[in-house]
């Protein structure tokens, strides 16, 4: 297939498929009239590729399990160097996960203070109420 036909199954542009080619990471073939050909293991590439991205994975992420496919693994993550990736991510996403709980607490903690301050009648708060009178 050419690479206006690769582009449109695998959801992307010839622009991106070009990119991925200069990086090393989508074959550059060409027939003898000088257009680039695939077939459908890139589309595979290609689709593992956008996964990965989609995940949060940034390209040069990808380049194990892109080449595992390529050294005719079923999958792109059936290789040591893409599990040691899958662990690497899982640690930044744990990391995110912790620094994002933090920023929750300390929300949640300004939150309850301007709460508060806003009851105690505080210029913006509601007006006192004495509940004793008679």
């Amino acid at each position: 297939m050419r690479i206006g036909e690769l582009a449109e199954r695998a959801g992307t542009t010839t622009r991106t498929l070009r990119y991925y080619e200069s990086r090393g990471l989508l074959p550059a073939r060409r027939a003898v009239n000088g257009y680039r050909t695939y077939d459908e293991s890139d589309l595979r590439l290609i689709r593992q590729i956008r996964t990965l991205q989609d995940f949060g994975f940034d390209l040069e992420e990808t380049r194990p399990f892109v080449e595992c496919l390529r050294a005719g693994h079923p999958a792109g993550d059936a290789c040591p160097a893409s599990l040691a990736v899958y662990r690497r991510k899982l640690g930044e996403l744990d990391r995110l996960i912790e620094q994002l709980r933090a920023v929750r607490t300390e929300v949640g903690a300004q939150l309850a203070r301007a709460e508060l301050e806003a009851s105690a009648g505080l210029p913006g708060g509601p007006e006192p109420r004495c509940e004793l009178g008679g």
